[in-house]
Parts: structure tokens; C-alpha cells; sequence
């Protein structure tokens, strides 16, 4: 049968019944057709999209804001977490006197520190800012430019000034620093009367001169005084003396630092000083004895005297000559009761004995005495002086000639002397250390360091026993005493002694370790020594001294060129 012809039975169609009255109206009336639901679809399409970007921008604005107010808050939170922190809590006027302390009085001088300061944040730049005494300190290089002094010279408004113009020792291009000199000056000259400390180094003297001639007002404040001119062996009509410094209005003036500057030896500039350091003066231009002993009777508070390189005061063979330009001033002696601290270095022999026959210094404690040629009559005043009161903890005697024994006799008054320097002294022979090492009575029992470079006159025996008189008793160990040690050393080389022979040693080393107990009481340990360029030391030598001494230098002697 072929398909066409096959028809279904009515019984086995589903049966299909009218819809209820009710269902009528939730029956579409019309079914919309493909191409009108696609139609439909494409105008809801386009509708949308404007609306769904518009959202969308609504919502990315919504979490940009609530960002903003995060981030409002975090620094909210970063600052009120700083806040808990001590400085923060300082009041300014607090923070400004650490600033004060951490830059100007910790003795360290760093121009970059209160920029540092600036960095951290803009409360502490502001402080800084508002705070003169930090700007106080005006430097004026090759380094340090006029502009920047400028700014500190605003910024310290009228707080007292430290002001140094430094061009060094250069000679290259002296026009242009003899320029830089003179406006660096012109520039600081409104502010000298509150200035406190004034330093002035140039090449040479025109400079010193060019820059000099522009200080003529009052200086109330001024406490210290420096001018350096590096060469002063050139320009010698710039040798007179300028107009008076300051118009001689330094009432506060404590400390006076010149070299190779002429300033007429005016008293009013060196009176009632406290520190006189004075040197490079040749060709005539030093001062006399008679005009120096002057102003040393100005200067009854005096705490520090230094003479250095006054090469043409005199320079005779015959020490016991005196010529009648350096004879003996007479008067009454000066009384420094408050000098601590005296330094002599190529001053003349005679012009410094004639000083130091004119002074009595009860409390003296540093004495500094080189290249002064025969200095034994020094020493015997020294010697005068301490029979009644010398208290010197530091002595330094270089490139001079003494008598050993008059300069141990020295040695025993002086009960404070802590360190001793010899430096190419060649009369530090043996006997000296020898008489250092006998405990009958001690001399100088305090004394803790030991310099005795270029000093080649003694033996390398006189220096261990000076080493081991100073050792207490327990300082070798499994040993009674130094001469054990030695013996011991000896011993490791040749062991040919006898059990007899051992025994009595023992015996006689325990006495000795007795007497040397009761006599080491009154001596202090030797801390430092130094024997460079002694040439008559060798490694083994100093090994020996670095087993006892904590300190031991020993550089050995180089040549022109630098080599050994």
C-alpha cells in the first residue's frame, strides 16, 4: 500500500477542547510573527544601549568618588598615626633648639646637615626656616659661592655670625680671588657688627690687605680673630701696617689666630685676650721681645700662648751669647695664673727664653718646645718653676739639644706628666730610659705614653727594662716576674742549665718578684709607645712590645721619594 493512501484514525489524534471563557483572555489574540519579533527586538536594542553606558559611567563615577574619599582617609589615618609619634608631639620651639644642638654644638661641622633637615617634611623646613641661628655659619669658597652666603645672611636675620672666607693657599689666578675677596667682603660688611667670629685666609698679603681695608667698623660682638697669608715671603711694600682694625673697637675679642698679618702690633687688638697664636713672621716683621712681653702683661687671663716659624728672631751658634736686641727685660715677672697650654716652634732661642724667664705659670699642663736648638736653659727655668707648682701632664721636645742630666732632673718634679714626645732628639740616650725604669723613687709615675720617633741614641736593652718597670706584677703569665720571661726565652734556645742552677734562679727571681710587688705600686702601665723611624728596632722587637703595650707605632724611616 502505497503511503499516500494511508490515512490516520480519528481515535488516535489528542483530543483538542475549546478554551475556558476565562482562559480566553490570557490567550494572545495575535502571535506576532519571525519578522515582527525580530524587529522588536532590534528597537529594544538600540533603546538600551544609550541607557546600559549611561549606568555604567554613573557607576564609575560613584567608585572614583568613593576612591577620592579612601585616599582622603588613608592620609587622614598616615597623619594621625604620625601625630602619635614623640617628635611630632615636640612644640617648635623645642624641635628648633634640637636643631640647634644636633648642627651647631656637636662639635661636627657638616654644611649639608640643615638642607637634610629640610627634606624630612614641610613642618620641619618651616622650623628651620624660622629658626636665624642655623643660618649663623657663612662660609665663602672656591666651594662655597657668594649667592648662597647671601641667602644665610637673610636667613640669620640678626643673630650673632660665624663668617670665614677661606681661599687657600693657591696662587693661580690671583686676579680673579683678589675679585672674589673684595666682594665676598663688600658683602659681609653690613653684618660685621654682629658678628662674633671672623676668619680670613688668602694666597698673600695684597689680598689680605685689599680685603682688611674694608673693615673699619665697630665690631661689639667679636669674639675670635683669624688671618692667615699663606705667602708672606712676597709683597713686601703690602708689610706696613694697615689703618687700626676695626677702628680698634674690639671689646670682646678672646682669641687671636695671625699669620704673617702686620697690624702694627696695636694693643687695643691684643689685649685681654685669652688665646695668642702668632707665626710666619720673617724678614724682619716679628715682634721683639720687649713688644711681645707687652702684650703678654695685657693678657692676665691668658689660657693658651703659641709661637711658630719666627725663623729670623734670632739664630746664633753661641747659646750663651745674648746679643743687645734680646737682652733679658727687666720687671716684674708676669703671673699667668690661668695658662694651660704653651707651644714654641721655631721662635728663636733667645727670644723664647727671654719669654719664658718672664712668666710664671702655676698651672700649666701642655709645653711644646721644637727646633729651638739648645734648649737647656729652658729646662732649668722649667725647673725652677715646678719646685713650686708645675702641674704638666704633656711635654714634646723635637729637633732640640739638652743636657740628659739636668732633663732628668726635670723629669722627677714633674709627678703629672702623663705623655712624653721626643721627636728627633738624639740626646734620649739609654741612660734617660734607664732612669726612667728605676722605681728609686719613680719618676714620673703617671706617665702612660711614649713617643720616641727618630730617636736613635738608645739600645733596645734600656727599652725593655723601661717596658717591664712599668708592668704590674701579673702581666706574664706562668712567669714570677720579666726576668723569668727572659729567662724562659732563653731557655727555648739553649737548655743546658742544671736542676741547681734552676732551683737558685727560682729562688732569686721570687725575691726579686717581691720587691719589684712593693715598688710597682707607683707606677702607671705604659698605654702607647711609639718608635718610629728608630732604626735600631726590628720586628721582633716591636712583636715583643705589642705582646705588653696596647699601642705601639712603628712606621719605618722613608726617604726623599717615599720609599724605605
Amino acid at each position: 500500500m502505497s503511503v499516500s493512501h494511508y490515512r490516520i484514525p480519528p481515535s488516535a489524534l489528542p483530543h483538542h477542547r475549546a478554551p475556558h471563557s476565562k482562559d480566553r483572555q490570557l490567550w494572545p489574540t495575535h502571535v506576532p510573527s519571525i519578522t515582527e519579533d525580530i524587529s522588536f527586538r532590534r528597537h529594544a536594542s538600540a533603546v538600551s544601549i544609550p541607557r546600559l553606558r549611561e549606568a555604567i559611567h554613573s557607576l564609575d563615577c560613584k567608585m572614583a568618588s568613593l576612591m577620592s574619599q579612601r585616599h582622603d582617609l588613608e592620609y587622614r589615618l598616615e597623619q594621625a598615626v604620625r601625630l602619635q609619634s614623640p617628635v611630632h608631639r615636640l612644640p617648635s620651639e623645642l624641635l628648633a633648639t634640637i636643631f640647634i644642638t644636633g648642627v651647631l654644638e656637636m662639635g661636627d661641622d657638616n654644611p649639608i646637615m640643615v638642607p637634610t633637615l629640610m627634606l624630612v617634611c614641610r613642618y620641619w623646613a618651616e622650623i628651620a626656616l624660622d629658626t636665624p641661628i642655623l643660618w649663623s655659619k657663612i662660609a665663602i669658597s672656591p666651594h662655597d659661592s657668594l649667592e648662597k652666603a647671601r641667602r644665610k645672611l637673610t636667613r640669620s636675620k640678626s643673630s650673632p655670625l660665624d663668617i670665614t672666607i677661606n681661599f687657600g693657599p693657591r696662587v693661580e689666578y690671583t686676579n680673579s680671588v683678589t675679585e672674589q675677596v673684595i666682594h665676598a667682603m663688600d658683602m659681609v660688611r653690613p653684618a660685621l657688627w654682629r658678628t662674633r667670629s671672623f676668619s680670613l685666609s688668602v694666597p698673600n698679603r695684597p689680598q689680605a690687605h685689599a680685603a682688611l681695608s674694608r673693615c673699619q667698623e665697630e665690631v661689639p660682638l667679636l669674639e675670635s680673630l683669624t688671618i692667615q697669608i699663606y705667602h708672606s715671603m712676597q709683597d713686601d711694600r703690602y708689610s706696613s701696617p694697615i689703618l687700626p682694625l676695626f677702628k680698634g673697637q674690639t671689646p670682646r675679642l678672646r682669641s687671636v689666630s695671625l699669620t704673617s698679618f702686620n697690624f702694627g702690633w696695636d694693643l687695643r687688638l691684643v689685649s685681654s685676650l685669652r688665646v695668642l697664636k702668632l707665626g710666619g713672621y720673617f724678614n724682619g716683621f716679628a715682634p721683639s721681645s720687649s713688644t711681645l712681653i707687652g702684650i703678654l702683661r695685657q693678657c692676665p687671663e691668658l689660657e693658651e700662648l703659641a709661637l711658630r716659624n719666627m725663623s729670623d728672631v734670632d739664630s746664633y751658634p753661641c747659646y750663651g751669647v745674648v746679643p743687645e736686641d734680646f737682652e733679658t727685660p727687666t720687671g716684674k715677672p708676669i703671673r699667668l695664673s690661668k695658662l694651660t697650654k704653651v707651644s714654641f716652634y721655631c721662635s728663636g732661642f733667645a727670644f723664647t727664653r727671654q719669654i719664658m724667664s718672664q712668666l710664671t705659670f702655676p698651672n700649666l699642663e701642655s709645653l711644646e718646645l721644637c727646633y729651638l736648638e739648645n734648649i737647656t736653659p729652658i729646662l732649668q727655668l722649667l725647673y725652677n718653676q715646678a719646685l713650686t707648682r708645675l702641674p704638666m701632664q704633656h711635654l714634646r721636645i723635637e729637633s732640640c739639644l739638652f743636657n740628659e742630666p739636668k732633663f732628668v732632673n726635670l723629669l722627677r718634679r714633674l709627678t703629672s706628666l702623663t705623655k712624653l714626645e721626643l721627636a728627633d732628639v738624639e740626646d734620649a740616650s739609654t741612660s734617660l730610659l734607664k732612669s726612667l725604669s728605676s722605681s728609686q723613687p719613680w719618676i714620673c709615675p703617671k706617665l702612660h705614653t711614649v713617643t720616641l720617633d727618630g730617636c736613635t741614641s738608645f739600645d733596645w736593652d734600656s727599652l725593655r727594662s723601661f717596658v717591664e718597670s712599668r708592668l704590674p706584677a701579673n702581666s706574664y703569665p706562668h712567669f714570677s716576674d720579666a726576668q723569668a720571661f727572659r729567662s724562659a726565652q732563653l731557655a727555648s734556645v739553649s737548655a743546658s742549665s742544671s736542676a741547681s742552677n734552676a732551683s737558685r734562679q727560682r729562688q732569686h727571681r721570687s725575691l726579686q718578684h717581691k720587691s719589684r710587688s712593693i715598688a710597682i705600686l707607683g707606677s702607671n702601665r705604659l698605654r702607647s709607645i711609639d718608635v718610629t723611624r728608630c732604626t735600631q728596632i726590628s720586628k721582633e722587637m716591636v712583636q715583643w712590645l705589642r705582646m705588653y703595650v696596647s699601642d705601639v707605632r712603628c712606621e719605618p724611616a722613608k726617604g726623599i721619594w717615599g720609599g724605605p
